[in-house]
């Protein structure tokens, strides 16, 4: 593309624009000039033709009254795109033409559209689809057609909604098949679909070349071809590929719209050669073109008499439009002047190209043609973008001598299953289910995997790794066979995964570095062997890590993550004084001291309500405190203070007992280990040794955890750190291992009374099997994986080679699933310890506030009224005198006798008032005042020794 200009203007200026042709229509003196270069021997130039005159002969029919007509003068290219760029020189300088329709090819758009920049004539092209024609540098080219990168993302949509993760792009050696690739690649990309080879097809391949490189592509383990090239080039590819056997089962082809656009138009031969193979196509609603299509068959057979009977395409559909739209154009502009290209003002004797002219008329019928817009015969032509919008693509699929729907998309709503235009609900397709089904190559049903072990290759390469664990893994060579035997539990889980695969895989087992004892070798390196493309696939005991996935994918994990420590246990816990070990310290004392502050509380209320039995010497209060912390019945407490303290005392005691029970039941049932060490820190700060295993990344873990490098050992079997772990770190050993989880678990079933696990104190993501980049067995490897551990064969292959030994009640239970039950804790029932203090202590205040009223009340009743004066002489008791009768009683006449029977009746009515009105006796401190209750009287106090 870069150097056709260059040769294109070596080539004109040396034949002076070469020899015009005259295949002028409607005279072309009287209309409005308009150039048009088509292909016309090809089949598309043969459709455009056809279309673009009906659609003069129609649009004028249907607009008798415009005055201004366009006239076309047509040029054939003849394939060439020397001949066509002399043709748009010809009608530039010869024919003063406005606009130039075509070319037909993105190669000769590419030096036309210079062309049109040079002369500001409008280059409206309805075929040239190459992405590259479309930018900032061209204003004066249009494409009435859409842009090959417009497909890209329904083709990688279609990719993606069938699974495959390999395509392999078949593709023209022009300007047209290179132009989508970097789009292509790039939709495909965002989808994680690799691109492992690209086939390029020259122009001029000849059929035996197209076979070999068929069978190049036949060698490869890709299934899925994306053709992107000219209809002719096509016929040929599909038909080698028929007969090499490339459209049988198991294989993909998805043709771009180049093809498929004009499938209706192609040999019939040509067409079952493609039976099986998708297509993406332009969607046009045909319903509405029955008595069109008609007509222009018609039409085609009268200009095309030796040729078959055809159906319009796409192509030719755009074609039409375009007419319609130039042609309207023309007529908003009109005429207004007979000088159509205005020359240099100085002519320089150089190339004619310098001394070319500017139309007149370009520019303001550009902007028109910009601005008209309606609906035609291909559907909304707009192309106010300089292009055609996207729109909506047909996914076809090829059956028989025709085609069917599979499904459509649309930029909006991506894959669709059926499109309902007008209604803003569309049936979005989700799944290959929701596709209508498809009849792949080889008449088949099945839906490809997209890639397969190939017929002449050889087996998949297994790489296999000897493990210190022989449980996960381990290998050896036949002595007779040379056949390389793995064995464990990886083993068993890649294999099983195997089985599950919806298609046979063979393999092969490879072992790393076989000329040394591999047990110490580096997991890093065996990776790193996958990278190397030595093994197609590396599986064992291999821990998934980042660094890892900068050169190969990893399958989803089939063991349980992290990194832990294995350091001795302390034994079964002394279950003697084990009745002390559900309540935290803490909390013991909280609930002592809570019961002798309840019970305190409770015996000050009672002694404040005056009950007898709290005036008691100090032991007996001492037990009563107690009796009425624990028990209270409504015999011993009488006031409703201090039931209301018992009430909250016994709810909190219900509660701790409950807890109590429920946490002694669980320490008496529970058999548990103590770790000797509770931390990684804890060994850290205690500058203990601590080991790992050779090779294994735990040594820079530990590294990064701050660890002392003399403080780190090495150990190569599990026998090594299991007799470095006996003798201890003061005696040389070490005082924990730090391992994987899933290692642990294994020594642990072997050796769960002397050890447990603490931890895990890091996460790793566990182990998986390493395959190349964008392999597209992983997917189907990982679904089989997980089929696998979310079902009963895990447990069956976790039993057969992890096994419980020794009396080991559970090796879960050794690896902590069943962990120390916690203490209760003053955090636990810090609310119902609030709860109880402070009803007690408002209890406690209210009381005190009662009797301080009462006590004050009863000192304003002892105090003299009238502020010290006498009592009242109605109410002073009679006062004897030496003689035996009272002043005021001194009547003459009486005598002495008289007076003494009065005072003797006198004395025994007190006595008996006294008698009747005890209970209005009240003690007061050390005296009792008696208040009568008939008269109210008020007498002197009485000593409280006194007998009644």
């Amino acid at each position: 593309m870069e150097r056709a200009p260059q040769i294109i203007m070596f080539l004109l200026l040396s034949f002076h624009f070469g020899v015009a042709q005259n295949a002028t229509r409607n005279g072309g003196a009287d209309g409005f000039p308009v150039g048009v270069i088509l292909d016309l021997q090809s089949l598309v130039g043969k459709i455009a033709r056809t279309s673009i005159l009906m659609a003069m002969d129609d649009f004028y029919v249907a607009h008798r009254n415009y005055s201004t007509k366009i006239a076309l003068h047509i040029r054939d290219s003849e394939s060439n795109n020397v001949q066509a760029a002399s043709a748009a020189l010809d009608l530039l300088e010869n024919h003063n033409v406005q606009i130039i329709i075509g070319p037909q090819k993105s190669s000769q758009a590419s030096f036309l559209s210079d062309l049109g920049n040079r002369s500001q004539v409008p280059v409206i092209s309805f075929t040239a689809t190459s992405p590259s024609l479309y930018s900032a540098s061209l204003p004066y080219f249009v494409r009435a057609t859409l842009n090959d990168s417009a497909q890209v993302q329904s083709i990688a949509s279609l990719i993606k909604t069938y699974g495959w993760r390999e395509v392999v792009p078949i593709y023209e050696d022009s300007d047209y098949g290179r132009g989508i690739i970097p789009y292509l690649a790039d939709a495909l990309h965002d989808i994680d679909a690799l691109v492992p080879y690209r086939s390029v097809i020259p122009l001029s391949a000849t059929t035996d070349e197209i076979r070999e490189e068929l069978y190049k592509l036949m060698t490869m383990q890709t299934r899925v071809f994306i053709v992107h090239m000219s209809s002719t080039l096509a016929a040929s590819l599909f038909t080698k590929a028929k007969e090499v056997g490339m459209m049988s089962k198991g294989f993909v082809w998805i043709m771009t719209d180049g093809i498929t656009n004009i499938i209706d138009s192609m040999n019939t031969s040509v067409v079952e050669a493609m039976n099986g193979a998708l297509g993406i196509q332009f969607y046009v609603n045909k319903s509405e073109l029955d008595s069109f299509t008609i007509r222009w068959t018609r039409r085609f057979q009268i200009d095309n008499p030796n040729d078959p009977p055809l159906k319009p395409s796409i192509f030719g559909l755009w074609g039409y439009d375009t007419i319609w739209a130039v042609a309207q154009a023309v007529e908003n502009v009109g005429v207004k002047t007979r000088t159509s290209f205005q020359k240099p003002s100085v002519a320089r004797n150089s190339t004619s190209l310098e001394n070319m002219g500017t139309s007149v008329y370009g520019p303001e019928l550009l902007k028109v043609i910009l601005k008209n817009k309606f609906s035609g015969k291909s559907g909304y032509f707009d192309l106010s973008n300089r292009q055609l919008q996207v729109s909506t693509f047909s996914i076809i699929n090829v059956f028989g001598k025709g085609w069917k729907d599979i499904g459509f998309w649309n930029e909006g709503n991506g894959m669709l299953r059926q499109l309902n235009l007008g209604k803003s609900r569309m049936q979005s397709a989700g799944s290959v289910s929701d596709l209508n089904p498809v009849t792949w190559p080889g008449n088949s049903t099945e839906i490809p995997k997209g890639w397969e072990i190939p017929v002449s290759g050889k087996k998949l390469k297994v790489g296999v790794h000897k493990s210190a664990y022989k449980e996960y893994m381990t290998n050896e060579r036949d002595p007779i066979t040379g056949v390389i035997k793995a064995s464990g539990f990886s083993i068993d889980i890649f294999e099983e995964a195997v089985k599950r695969l919806p298609y046979a895989l063979p393999y092969e087992y490879v072992a790393f570095d076989t000329s040394r004892d591999t047990s110490t070798g580096s997991y890093d390196d065996f990776v790193y062997q996958v990278y190397l493309k030595k093994y197609d696939v590396a599986i064992g005991d291999i821990t998934i890590r980042y660094s890892r996935m900068a050169y190969v994918d990893f399958t989803v994990p089939y063991t349980e993550s992290g990194v832990a420590m294995i350091v001795p246990s302390k034994g079964i816990v002394d279950k003697t004084w084990i009745f002390l070990q559900p309540l935290s310290r803490n909390l013991w004392f909280a609930t002592i001291i809570m019961f002798v502050y309840t019970g305190s509380v409770v015996w000050l209320l009672e002694l404040l309500g005056k009950k007898r039995n709290v005036r008691e010497p100090i032991p007996r209060k001492i037990g009563i405190v107690i009796f009425f912390s624990l028990f209270g019945d409504n015999e011993r407490v009488e006031r409703i203070l201090s039931r209301i303290v018992l009430i909250v005392w016994v709810f909190f005691f219900l509660v701790l007992s409950s807890g109590y029970t429920a946490n002694l039941a669980t320490m008496l049932t529970v058999e548990q280990l103590k770790p000797t060490i509770s931390s990684i820190d804890e060994v850290r700060k205690s500058g203990l040794n601590v080991g790992y295993h050779d090779g294994s990344f735990v040594k820079n873990l530990l590294e990064d955890l701050n660890f002392n490098t003399s403080k780190i050992k090495a150990y190569d079997t599990p026998d090594d750190f299991y007799n470095a772990l006996s003798k201890g770190s003061n005696n040389g050993g070490i005082a924990a291992f730090v391992h994987e989880v899933p290692y642990i678990k294994l020594f642990l079933a072997k050796h769960c009374k002397e050890y447990t696990m603490v931890g895990p104190f890091y996460k790793t993501a566990g182990f998986g099997y390493a395959f190349p980049k964008g392999s597209p067995l992983l997917g189907d490897i990982s679904k089989a994986i997980l089929n696998i551990t979310e079902g009963d064969s895990i447990m069956q292959l976790q039993k057969k080679w992890v096994g419980y030994q020794n009396d080991c009640k559970s090796v879960d239970s050794a690896l902590g699933s069943v962990s120390d039950p916690d203490k209760l804790s003053v955090d636990s029932f810090k609310g119902l310890l609030i709860l109880t203090g402070v009803a007690s202590t408002s209890s406690l205040i209210i009381a005190v506030m009662i009797y301080l009223y009462e006590k004050h009340k009863t000192m304003i009743r002892m105090q003299p009224d009238q502020n010290g004066e006498d009592l009242e002489e109605n109410d002073k008791p009679q006062e004897v005198n030496g003689g035996g009768r009272t002043e005021e009683n001194n009547h003459p006449g009486e005598g002495i006798g008289q007076s003494g029977q009065i005072q003797e009746e006198t004395r025994g009515q007190e006595m008996g008032n006294i008698n009747l009105q005890r209970s209005n006796f009240r003690r007061n401190g050390s005296s009792l005042i008696w208040r009568e209750r008939n008269h109210g009287a008020r007498v002197a106090p009485i000593s409280s020794s006194s007998h009644f």
